[in-house]
C-alpha cells in the first residue's frame, strides 16, 4: 500500500474501533479545558482529572484563580508534576485574559501560543476541542503511531503534524487526533508492544518492529 492507501485503512480502522471520540480531559468551559490541557504536559489524562476537580473547586475562571496564591495552585496540582512552572503559567495566563481578552479564551493560534505556558500543541487542543477549529495536536502517542504505521519519518512532531494533515482531509482533524491516542493507549503502547497483535501494526507496521 502506498501513503494514500495506508492513511484510508487508518481511518477506516479508527472509525471502526471509535466512532464517538468524548474529550479525555473533564474541564467545565473553555478556561477549564485550558488549564486542564496545560497540567496535561508531561502527565496522564487520568491524573490531570483527579486533581481538577480540586483546583475547579476553589477557582474555575480567571477572575477567581488570580485570587489564589501561585503557591496555593502550586500546591493543588503537584500530582500532576512540574508544579512551580505550571502554577505560575496558570496564575499569569489568568491575569492576561483578564487584561486582555475581557475574561475569555482567545480563539486564535496565535493568541493562545503567546499565553504562558501554551505551546502549539496546547493551543491546537484548545482550538480543536473548544472551538471546532480544525487542528491536528501532535502528543508523544500520535508521534508513536504515524512513525510505526509509515505515515511520517518520526523526525520530529512538527514534521509529523505536516505530513498527517497532508495524508488526512482536513475535516477529519479533530476526530482523528483523539482517535490515533485511543488506539495508541488501547491497542499500541510504547512497551510491550505486539505488532501481530495490533489491528494496524499488523496491516501497516514497519518492518522493523516485526524483528
Amino acid at each position: 500500500m502506498n501513503k494514500k492507501e495506508k492513511a484510508l485503512f487508518v481511518q477506516e480502522k479508527l472509525e471502526e474501533l471509535y466512532p464517538t471520540t468524548p474529550i479525555p480531559l473533564d474541564h467545565i468551559d473553555d478556561y477549564t479545558l485550558l488549564v486542564a490541557v496545560l497540567l496535561s504536559a508531561q502527565c496522564t489524562d487520568l491524573r490531570v482529572n483527579k486533581t481538577t476537580p480540586t483546583l475547579f473547586a476553589k477557582a474555575s475562571s480567571p477572575e477567581e484563580m488570580i485570587l489564589l496564591d501561585p503557591k496555593e495552585i502550586e500546591d493543588i496540582i503537584r500530582p500532576c508534576g512540574l508544579s512551580p512552572r505550571k502554577s505560575k503559567a496558570i496564575h499569569e495566563l489568568s491575569q492576561i485574559l483578564i487584561d486582555n481578552h475581557k475574561g475569555l479564551v482567545p480563539q486564535s493560534f496565535e493568541e493562545l501560543e503567546a499565553l504562558p505556558g501554551v505551546g502549539h500543541k496546547t493551543a491546537s487542543v484548545v482550538m480543536a476541542q473548544a472551538f471546532g477549529v480544525p487542528a491536528f495536536p501532535v502528543d508523544t502517542h500520535i508521534h508513536r503511531l504515524a512513525y510505526r504505521w509509515t505515515l511520517s519519518t518520526g523526525k520530529n512532531v512538527i514534521k509529523t503534524e505536516k505530513d498527517l494533515k497532508n495524508l488526512f482531509p482536513e475535516e477529519l482533524w479533530n476526530k482523528l487526533h483523539l482517535q490515533i491516542i485511543f488506539f495508541g493507549r488501547e491497542y499500541c503502547p510504547a512497551k510491550k508492544h505486539n505488532p501481530f497483535e495490533c489491528p494496524i501494526c499488523s496491516v501497516i507496521g514497519r518492518k522493523s518492529l516485526f524483528n
